[in-house]
């Protein structure tokens, strides 16, 4: 019986866009005038071409009230890479009080704020339909926030020298007091999509808080409707599904409150290019950026990246990439979000599984997009299991016992405290409340033509469970 890998996150190799990759490669490496500087040491922020590539990229895309300037672009060398640099430049782990995840979350970001010294400082806040429950966020702020002031006040009544922070002041950075860390377009693992008016309540929260909020932008341009469409000519959304939270910190209320801003957008070609080139790119202010420009690893190597990142700015500038997402990605995703979700319809949901998000984010309609109601996107389906199954369990059996590989809903969890949580919160939450109610199935990876085998075993194995309790 051959594997079925229905969790591992990565796209494809059918879908790397090889073709354009190797006249993009072939342009450079046969130019000296491009070779020398694309295997030289890069400038701190990155190729000035690739940023104004990646500038108008954006515009065209987030169509936002002005357009993204290259001086708001810093080139990264992807998403984590940037994430931890992130935390280097804008974060102390003795004055930074706390990190707060919007859980369910992308698990493999808590070993990297792990390794920048907060643990035991991560806090999980849960999300509803419309994207992270603001109001538990702000009772864990201000709970997070009486804690630092009462540690204070009792540092001074000790006389004690103890410093409250690690870091020496910096004029190209500043040091928030909170970090909010989400994925709100398409989220790992709920395929959630934060609605505009959450955006705009969480910029005005963190704001008020002095939080820095780290928003995972990496699927955004992968949208198809939620339904399939019997004409054989589809069109697929060609502009952003809601405004990125930079974007509304950006123009929301006036502005930033200070130079630095609020909100970072952590961008990443992992996703529509392939993992292996390690290019992204952040977006905030001109300040902002600027800082994350001189991380001590950059200032010392120059831009992460700089070889590869040239090959990704003829991809843009000869519009390789727009066309490889509209003709390929949007096409071959939607045909396997399709796939996987009628082989779930036709195995899963007669036994008590539910499909969440079915209706493709209609709760995202709170925004400047109409269409928002019937799109889908990204790479995960977020399953409920029936009562009485236990996540964990169920995928070790499912590659123990059918060799499904599946992911089960307590990785994406993080400890909520419970001094900030009300009754009404843990209700609502219920047995769901780490998660193990449910599991994550990718359609990135696999073969499409082995979905209904894999969903196909994968209920052989609940209805065991199932006849069990």
């Amino acid at each position: 019986m051959r594997q079925i890998n229905l969790f591992r996150g990565w796209p494809n190799p059918s879908l790397h866009p090889l073709p354009a990759l190797t006249t993009a490669t072939s342009t450079i490496l046969s130019n000296p005038l491009l070779s020398a500087p694309a295997l030289s040491y890069g400038p701190n922020e990155g190729d000035a071409s690739l940023r104004a590539e990646i500038a108008r990229w954006l515009s065209e895309f987030y169509t936002p009230p002005s357009p993204v300037t290259a001086s708001r672009i810093c080139i990264t060398g992807g998403a984590s890479q940037n994430l931890a640099c992130l935390l280097q430049v804008f974060s102390d782990p003795l004055y930074t009080r706390n990190v707060w995840l919007v859980v369910p979350t992308y698990y493999l970001a808590c070993r990297i704020f792990d390794d920048a010294g907060f643990s035991g400082k991560l806090k999980g806040v849960s999300e509803d339909a419309e994207g992270v429950d603001v109001e538990e966020l702000e009772r864990g702020l201000e709970s997070s926030e009486g804690r630092a002031g009462a540690e204070k006040c009792w540092e001074r009544e000790r006389n004690s020298e103890s410093r409250w922070t690690l870091k020496p002041p910096r004029s190209w950075r500043k040091l928030y007091k909170h970090i909010i860390y989400t994925t709100p377009t398409f989220s790992n693992p709920s395929s959630k999509v934060m609605s505009l008016r959450r955006r705009e309540e969480l910029v005005r929260l963190a704001r008020k808080y002095d939080a820095l909020i780290i928003s995972d932008d990496v699927y955004d341009h992968l949208q198809w409707p939620v339904s399939a469409s019997p004409s054989p000519s589809k069109i697929y959304p060609d502009k952003a599904l809601v405004p990125r939270i930079v974007d509304v910190d950006r123009y929301l209320d006036g502005g930033p409150q200070d130079d630095f801003g609020n909100a970072v957008s952590n961008g990443s070609f992992s996703k529509i290019v392939g993992p292996g080139c390690r290019v992204g790119w952040a977006e905030g202010t001109d300040k902002f950026v600027y800082g994350l420009s001189q991380t001590g690893s950059s200032r010392s190597g120059g831009c992460p990246s700089q070889l590869t990142s040239t090959f990704i700015r003829e991809l843009l500038s000869t519009n390789s990439l727009q066309t490889h997402i509209r003709n390929v990605l949007q096409p071959e995703y939607s045909s396997r979000y399709y796939t996987l979700t009628a082989a779930v319809r036709k195995h899963l949901v007669p036994l008590g599984v539910l499909l969440t998000n079915a209706d493709g984010n209609a709760n995202a309609s709170a925004s400047a997009n109409a269409n928002s109601g019937t799109t889908a996107g990204g790479y995960f389906l977020w399953l409920r299991l029936p009562r009485g199954l236990k996540a964990s369990d169920l995928a070790g059996k499912a590659q123990g016992e059918e060799d499904v590989v599946i992911a089960g809903g307590n990785l994406f969890n993080v400890a909520r405290e419970d001094g900030y949580r009300t009754d009404a919160d843990k209700v609502a939450l219920g047995e769901a409340e780490d998660f193990e109610s449910y599991v994550r199935l990718c359609f990135a990876w696999e073969e499409e033509e082995k979905f209904d085998e894999g969903v196909e075993r994968l209920a052989r194995l609940i209805r065991r469970e199932l006849e069990r309790t």
